[in-house]
């Protein structure tokens, strides 16, 4: 699933301002004290002409069940290279605190050999000038990074360059109750298209209109909701494209037509008693949802099994693709993809712990690898070819939502608008987006909140790209 929301929120100028700071002193520790050349690709040979057994640490963000697969993985790399590489996996906490771990790493100069970062740290990851790209290493081996599913590949990959390796991948889903769109007349096996498909069944499903649930509607006020409906409506949320061809975002567009009219829906669905208010923490809208007190959400495919689950014996679950605004989506159309990458550190790294960090990341993108991790986690498939695999076929077959997501990233086009932005305080922008959301919600003028939030981020974007040296 995409990167979720840590429990202290920094937003505004202030947090963007800090942002810029903390981007600053990163920039300026890498100057000063490390190796020269670091941030080349080692020969092809480091590995095998290093002494003794060359040592991996992994920082990464999977906990529970997540946690559980990818050390299981990590075992299984250690075993076929034991004696010669031995990698150390240690969970750093959430997405948010453990790029902040990473900011404290470089100040002290202890990064980690590879990393796990989310999907919109990416252009920050790019700034901070200590990781290696994985393109160089694919370059100089012939590794043929177009096994990596193309959306994802393109979720990171900055002006022309894929700089990391995908790990846990997601696209986001409209989630519905069969059972509840039975019982108020509505055809189950025809879900909503677009946000106007979900108000109409809606005010047949909920309870301030007889219908037979509390709520036709909830989800979490999540910004990245809003970034998939522009994406849906194939809109770039970030001026330059994105920030996907070499220049540098300078400004996200908050009061775009589509986003303000996204956000006036879902004010005037929870006006009407047609939609609940769960705030922002994305298991309570989850478990609404799990409870059969709502009938629809936005979830991402990270959900499937939790859903599924949940469901048994209480009601038939149903997945589609995520809406459009209005409408049916055109072609080539889709949401971006969420989740996370691993990152090959640099500076203060010898140049075969950099070899055997890049046969980690190899190792956990090959197919009976993500066959592994898409049937226990239930993210994506980074690599087309784990699907080919029995073990997955196997699954899917007994998963039929996963094809929903599946078909869904892959009739998106790569683009722009469909790779999401890539702006180096992307993180502190999404929360700034969800403060207006939240805001509208409780009754707020759309327009204003929005407004608001934008004229704080723009301020704030600028002084980030002026502290690492941005046009």
């Amino acid at each position: 699933m995409s990167a979720r929301r840590s429990p202290v929120r920094s937003t505004g100028r202030r947090g963007l301002a800090l942002l810029g700071v903390l981007v600053l002193l990163l920039v300026a520790a890498c100057g000063g004290g490390r190796p020269e050349g670091n941030l080349d690709v080692p020969a092809k040979d480091a590995l095998e002409r290093a002494t003794g057994v060359t040592k991996v640490t992994f920082w990464h963000s999977m906990d529970a069940s997540n946690g559980v697969a990818l050390n299981t993985l990590v075992s299984r790399f250690n075993d076929a290279h034991k004696g010669k590489i031995e990698v150390s996996a240690v969970f750093q906490g959430d997405y948010d605190t453990a790029i902040t771990k990473y900011k404290a790493s470089v100040q002290s100069s202890t990064t980690p050999s590879i990393i796990q970062i989310y999907d919109i740290g990416t252009q920050f990851m790019v700034d901070s000038h200590e990781v290696v790209p994985v393109a160089g290493f694919a370059k100089r081996d012939g590794y043929d990074l177009g096994v990596i599913q193309k959306n994802i590949a393109g979720t990171y990959t900055v002006d022309g360059t894929q700089w990391s390796m995908p790990l846990n991948s997601s696209v986001p889903l409209l989630y519905y109750n069969k059972t509840a769109f039975k019982a108020a007349g509505l055809d189950p096996d025809k879900p909503p298209q677009n946000l106007d498909e979900i108000r109409a069944a809606a005010e047949k499903l909920s309870k301030v209109d007889g219908g037979p649930v509390a709520y036709g509607f909830g989800a979490a006020i999540y910004g990245w909701y809003l970034e998939q409906l522009a994406a849906t409506a194939g809109e770039e949320f970030c001026d330059h494209e994105n920030g996907r061809t070499g220049q540098r975002v300078t400004a996200a567009d908050f009061s775009s037509p589509t986003i303000v009219a996204a956000v006036r829906w879902w004010q005037q669905m929870v006006a009407d008693g047609l939609a609940v208010n769960t705030g922002r923490v994305s298991k309570d809208a989850q478990d609404a949802f799990k409870a059969g007190q709502t009938a629809m959400t936005f979830e991402s495919t990270g959900q499937v099994k939790g859903f599924t689950a949940a469901s048994q014996g209480k009601f038939e679950l149903g997945a589609a693709p995520f809406p459009v605004l209005s409408g049916s989506e055109a072609p080539g159309n889709g949401p971006s993809v969420g989740g996370g990458s691993l990152w090959i550190s640099g500076p203060g790294h010898s140049e075969a712990e950099k070899e055997a960090s890049w046969e980690l990341a190899q190792f956990l993108a090959q197919p009976d690898s993500q066959a592994f991790w898409h049937t226990q986690t239930g993210y994506f498939p980074v690599n087309q070819a784990a699907l080919d695999e029995p073990e997955d076929k196997a699954f899917v077959a007994k998963n039929p939502l996963f094809t929903v997501a599946i078909d869904s990233l892959n009739r998106t086009k790569v683009s722009p608008a469909t790779t999401g932005c890539a702006a180096g305080p992307m993180p502190q922008m999404r929360k700034a987006l969800e403060d207006g959301l939240e805001r509208a919600l409780i009754g707020k003028d759309v327009a204003t909140s929005l407004r608001k939030v934008q004229e704080n981020v723009a301020e704030s974007v600028e002084s980030y790209n002026e502290s690492v040296g941005g046009d």
